[in-house]
């Protein structure tokens, strides 16, 4: 194995909008998530939509009976 080209590998933490951590191993200390385990309709049983991007919105507009 070369030496100095392989990234750190160190503790990290996952930050999710919920307000949920997880501690994990990665290259970056900490990452940002939209939607995770905690708080994914799949998960909790809820039946919500997930749109970060405002797509349902502009589908509804786009598609209104006029």
């Amino acid at each position: 194995m070369k030496q100095g080209i392989h990234p750190k590998y160190e503790a990290a933490t996952i930050h999710c909008t919920c307000g949920a951590e997880v501690k994990t191993r990665s290259t970056r200390q900490s990452m940002h998530l939209d939607v995770c385990s905690v708080c994914h309709p799949f998960y909790t049983g809820e039946q919500r939509i997930v749109d970060t991007a405002g797509r349902v919105e502009r589908f509804n507009r786009r598609y209104a009976r006029k």
